[in-house]
């Protein structure tokens, strides 16, 4: 019998809650992180809110040392670091001695791109012939290997450490990957998830490409739509979800607490061939994605209960929509619960996989779907493909067995995860 990978940690530092509990909590409640922010207003952004998780100087204080804390200025890093280590505290695993690495344990933890802050200063310090005042903490806060690199550090893991990239399928890529390396024999946990960092210098390009909403800068909260007729753009955001991926039978061994099951997953890309391009997707390779994720997890397409889609509150939803329809064969009532973590946080980019990973494992947990806010006016596209009670507006109480998880990126590539409830 082939091994079982289990999840039995995670950690997630979100625009709308740090920390398991209260992002749990948010979910249940539909609170929005988006904000307002002036310094996008001065720099003259049509697009002046964004999603960052709320974290304060105390909260780094218990996660960085002083030493670590002297010219940190990497809002990806922190984050990755915040949610990586509440994910391996979480599974209660011990941080392992200063000689000896757990070689059983690795990481992958993706990054879109990491310490842009810092590296804006060293590209001032250099052009002012000042490049002895970057101090020694430069290199490893920007290059892109650095959020595994600390952690691998920080918890002393002695398997695979790497970062894998893969623009908004960056997060559900890592936890497929980790997936795999397990079930190989490879490993017997991997550390998985993603982090991006927030601010004007990543979310410049978008608002330069006009597909960012520029007319709720007054009412931030109402800005993200996902699925809404009235849907604009997406709300730029920021963060870091990671997940404990664990043999079952290392779980079982050490009594750990037992989130969800992984039953599989694929990932694929459309060559930018057939309708898909660099920021669109090719349909076929969507559809592709979904029913090799059914296939490899061996259930039927009828078995899945919830779906959290990648749904950014774009006019790429409706056929989001349609692409589900096509690859499960299921339509009206018959179509799964639905929902996007989006109108919530904005769109984190290289985060949005994991941080949306760790929303559908506490929805299948705690046994409930969470409303869609934003979305009471329903595309009619949407509409003519799935009932409308498919989309809930307020969380709903809901038996999920099997939940899938979808993102697709820039570059035309997809990922797509399938969670199960864990029975013994």
């Amino acid at each position: 019998m082939s091994r079982r990978v289990v999840i039995t940690g995670l950690g997630v530092a979100a625009p709308n809650a740090i920390g398991i509990d209260q992002f749990d909590q948010a979910l249940r409640n539909g609170n929005s992180g988006i904000k307002f922010y002036q310094n996008l207003k001065d720099l003259n952004f049509s697009c002046q809110i964004g999603g960052k998780p709320p974290v304060t100087q105390e909260m780094i204080d218990q996660y960085f040392n002083p030493l670590q804390q002297k010219g940190l200025n990497s809002s990806g890093l922190i984050y990755g670091v915040m949610a990586g280590v509440d994910a391996w505290k979480d599974a209660m695993l011990p941080i392992s001695s200063e000689e000896d690495p757990d070689w059983n344990s690795g990481i992958i933890f993706g990054t879109g791109i990491l310490g842009v802050d810092k590296f804006r200063q060293a590209i001032h310090l250099i052009d002012a012939g000042k490049t002895r005042r970057l101090g020694s903490t430069s290199v490893i806060q920007t290059m892109a290997s650095g959020i595994s690199a600390y952690l691998g550090g920080m918890l002393g893991c002695g398997n695979q450490v790497t970062t894998n990239s893969s623009a908004c399928t960056t997060g559900n890529e890592a936890i497929i990957l980790g997936y795999d390396r397990i079930i190989s024999g490879k490993a017997q946990r991997m550390l998985v998830g993603s982090c991006g960092d927030d601010g004007p210098y990543v979310w410049g390009g978008f608002d330069a490409m006009r597909i960012l909403p520029g007319k709720y800068n007054d009412n931030p909260e109402e800005a993200s739509r996902p699925m809404s007729a009235t849907a604009s753009g997406f709300v730029p955001g920021s963060g870091a979800g990671a997940l404990l991926l664990e043999s079952l039978e290392s779980a079982l061994q050490r009594g750990a607490n037992i989130y969800a099951e992984v039953l599989g997953g694929a990932i694929n890309s459309g060559g930018q061939r057939a309708g898909g391009s660099m920021t669109a997707a090719n349909n076929e390779a969507v559809q592709r994605c979904i029913k090799d994720a059914i296939s490899f997890a061996g259930i039927q397409a009828e078995d899945i209960d919830y779906i959290n889609g990648h749904l950014t509150a774009t006019t790429r939803d409706a056929t989001e929509i349609e692409n589900w329809t096509s690859a499960l064969g299921l339509s009206g009532e018959k179509f799964p619960k639905i929902n996007s973590l989006k109108g919530m946080t904005g769109h984190c980019l290289s985060a949005s996989g994991s941080i949306e990973s760790v929303a559908s494992i506490l929805q299948i947990k705690n046994q409930y779907v969470f409303g869609n806010i934003n979305c009471e006016d329903v595309h009619p596209d949407i509409i003519d493909l799935i009932d409308g009670s498919c989309i809930p507006k307020k969380t709903l109480d809901f038996g999920i067995n099997i939940a899938a998880k979808a993102s697709f990126g820039f570059g035309d590539v997809n990922a797509v995860t399938i969670f199960k409830r864990y029975k013994k």
